[in-house]
């Protein structure tokens, strides 16, 4: 197909009204669709419907020798440690375990540098006045929402396929009111771009104004692959040890759940952190809370011992999400290759699929394809402030539709896609 900046007005207009006409065929199906969220489907949760089976007959005995039926082991017990501990590539002194959601550790990691700030803070960052947040963007939209909250300003950082752009990481953290930076490193939310060995060695030994900047290492997709493939398994280098070896140890807070592998916001959390920065946080959680569920956590453990266990769950995962996102691709490719109307990268990982629409059209699709009866992440959602200068990116989301519901659904996508493209086009002549 010719690209559609370089047809004439003619073809232009043969190619709308080709495309009007799906329209109405779409209308007349009453559609009601939804790819908004990354949520694990029916069938991927049925895959830890046996998650507490063992504890029926089990000791409920830790192997430190703790009852997790009780009080104690607020930082977790040791076996869950150690499986975070080998999912992340870093020691069980470096983990704390939570509750099911990494997200609430988060805000409370930022709660704390806010109210009594870091261990190397001068002041509380609540006290810091014009305080500021680098977001990479296209982003998550929940981890912008938390900062905002807090009263920093967000700054939007372009990220490249190979991480955040550090020309203007560097720059921007020459000013001491930039105190830290969110980043989900591997396949990002919502590209599924992974960051490369150099970037994080410069994310790792950059020099900052504030002497106190953080890192909110999201690794919420390591090991979510798509594919059993090892040469299409991408993974990261373990960050508190280049940190460290910058000599930078404090510089990151690294968080991951079970969310996406046993049962979603009811699973395991944890952040890994270097002891200095364990210390600090540990003075406030142990007011804070005893500890987190322990039955959960052993549960967890019984069902999922180590790391080699975790791989067999998400390659169980992966055989209902590759489906998903290959025939999701496979659309896009039918019917948008050569038209210029909208550019995607196709991801080894994660839950997304990110896509550029004509730049100025996002908002229209999304808008269009609601009408439509098939909703989307709202256009400027993974974006801070839901504002997208291009107005051009979309998130889609096909892990918890069917395989019928995301063939109509992605159809759909692509004819408004096209349909918007063309009309901004037409502006122009």
């Amino acid at each position: 197909m010719k690209a559609y900046t370089e047809m004439s007005a003619e073809e232009l207009m043969s190619e709308k009204q080709s495309l009007l006409k799906r329209v109405e065929e779409f209308k007349a199906m009453n559609l009601a669709l939804d790819m908004t969220r990354g949520k694990p489907s029916p069938d991927q949760l049925a895959l830890s419907n046996e998650l507490f089976e063992g504890l029926k007959d089990s000791s409920f005995t830790s192997k430190s020798g703790a009852d997790v039926r009780n009080y104690g082991v607020p930082d977790g017990i040791v076996e869950a440690r150690e499986l975070f501990a080998e999912v992340l590539d870093t020691e069980k002194e470096n983990i704390y375990i939570g509750n099911g959601s990494s997200l609430n550790l988060m805000f409370d990691a930022l709660m704390r540098a806010y109210v009594f700030g870091e261990h190397d803070s001068e002041k509380p960052w609540g006290q810091i006045e014009n305080k500021k947040w680098l977001c990479p963007v296209p982003g998550y939209d929940r981890h912008f929402k938390v900062t905002e909250t807090l009263g920093f300003e967000l700054i939007p950082v372009p990220l490249k396929e190979d991480g955040p752009d550090m020309d203007i990481v560097e720059e921007l953290v020459k000013d001491p009111t930039v105190l830290g930076m969110w980043s989900v490193p591997c396949y990002t939310n919502p590209d599924g771009y992974v960051y490369s060995e150099a970037v994080c060695k410069r994310l790792a030994s950059m020099k900052t104004a504030a002497k106190d900047f953080r890192i909110f290492w999201d690794n919420a997709y390591c090991v979510h692959h798509l594919y059993d493939e090892p040469e299409k398994q991408e993974s990261i280098p373990d960050m508190l040890r280049l940190c460290k070896e910058a000599g930078n140890a404090s510089r990151v807070y690294e968080f991951s759940s079970t969310s996406k592998i046993t049962f979603a916001g009811a699973g395991l959390s944890c952040f890994a952190t270097n002891e200095e920065n364990m210390k600090h946080s540990k003075k406030f959680t142990s007011v804070q809370t005893i500890g987190a569920n322990k039955i959960n956590q052993y549960a967890h453990i019984l069902f999922m011992p180590d790391l080699a266990a975790m791989k067999k769950q998400m390659s169980k995962h992966a055989a209902f999400l590759r489906p998903k996102f290959e025939l999701t691709l496979s659309i896009m490719d039918k019917e948008l290759e050569g038209t210029g109307a909208v550019r995607w990268h196709k991801p080894n990982g994660g839950y997304f699929i990110s896509a550029y629409v004509f730049p100025g059209t996002a908002k229209a699709t999304v808008a269009m394809c609601k009408d439509l009866g098939v909703a989307f992440t709202p256009a400027g959602a993974t974006y801070p402030y839901g504002n997208d200068p291009d107005d051009s990116n979309i998130r889609i989301a096909p892990s918890f539709p069917s395989l019928a519901d995301i063939e109509k659904a992605v159809e759909v996508f692509c004819v408004c896609a096209k349909l918007t493209a063309i009309e901004k086009i037409e502006e122009a002549l």
